[in-house]
């Protein structure tokens, strides 16, 4: 097997420079990683090929993304990492090291047309409702997921969220999003009563530490990680008898189909859930046609 080079000297600081952007523009951590491991892998193959930085044209990158391709790399995977590779070159293009970015004519392969998974009311209020609210774990895992469909935050959201985020008032919580974007997003009744709960009965007997600024800690009191909300809501996705793996990302996709459902106007979903393009929200019309459609398939005598 032919070993990899190491990314050249000039690569490496063509990767630096992109990374202090990244966090110069507030990416995500999780964002900058993925792109890091992506143009890590595109740089050791332009250093065995002889290629620097500056000298990547749009040809040496369709052969890239060829090699991709002949990998077997699925197209949501190529997708992303031309994406990475188009950040760089507008990184490298804004700091003059190119004159234009040879990434912009990349075309990306198409992604089959998957719609969300979408849990019906009568499935939200099952799952919920198994959540008993006895122990601690138990009063976390239901003001957790109760918050988690209310309000359709992002399982990362939730864990990053603060006590002070919650707005017991004013009825909302204050959430740091995607590129540090804050926005308010309004939180019902019902996940309110179940947070309170939590505050009162439920996190203080976790014993966090007094500088832990998080809502929702986990038994030994530290901040839960991302994988602990999937991980906890698989478990009370199976006592509820859900089919097919509900994820917490599910859970937002039910949030805003549900808001659909009820009328709300698609924008207004666009900025709770904290979407920057619409284009992104209107996934969720998609999601209701299907829906209508089987529903008129199913009950109509001539369909």
């Amino acid at each position: 097997m032919p070993t990899t080079p190491d990314p050249s000297d000039g690569w490496q600081r063509a990767l630096a420079l992109h990374e202090d952007d990244l966090v110069t523009r507030g990416a995500a951590e999780k964002t900058r990683r993925a792109y890091a491991s992506d143009l890590d892998a595109l740089a050791r193959w332009c250093t065995g090929q002889g290629i620097e930085p500056e000298q990547a044209s749009g040809r040496h990158l369709r052969r890239y993304a060829a090699s991709l391709s002949a990998e077997g790399l699925a197209p949501a995977s190529t997708a992303r990492k031309l994406a990475a590779i188009r950040s760089l070159y507008r990184s490298l293009r804004e700091h003059r090291i190119v004159p234009a970015n040879p990434a912009d004519l990349l075309s990306a392969p198409k992604k089959p047309q998957s719609l969300p998974k979408v849990l019906t009311s009568e499935q939200m209020s099952a799952l919920l409702d198994r959540i008993p609210s006895s122990t601690p774990l138990e009063l976390r895992d239901r003001a957790l997921f109760e918050l988690a469909y209310a309000s359709g935050l992002r399982a990362e959201e939730l864990v990053s969220l603060p006590v002070a985020g919650v707005d017991f008032d004013r009825e909302q919580v204050r959430v740091e999003g995607k590129g540090a974007k804050t926005r308010f997003v309004p939180v019902g009744e019902t996940a309110l009563a179940a947070v309170n709960r939590w505050l009162e009965r439920g996190r203080p007997a976790l014993r966090p530490a007094a500088d832990e600024p998080a809502l929702f800690v986990s038994k030994s009191g530290r901040r839960l990680s991302t994988s602990d909300v999937r991980r906890r809501l698989r478990t009370w996705a199976r006592q509820a008898a859900l089919q097919g793996g509900v994820s917490p990302h599910a859970l937002r996709h039910s949030f805003a189909t549900h808001l659909l459902d009820g009328g709300a106007d698609l924008r207004a979903i666009q900025e709770l859930l904290g979407h920057s393009s619409i284009s992104t929200t209107q996934v969720y019309t998609r999601v209701e046609s299907a829906r209508l459609k089987t529903a008129y398939a199913r009950a109509h005598p001539r369909a």
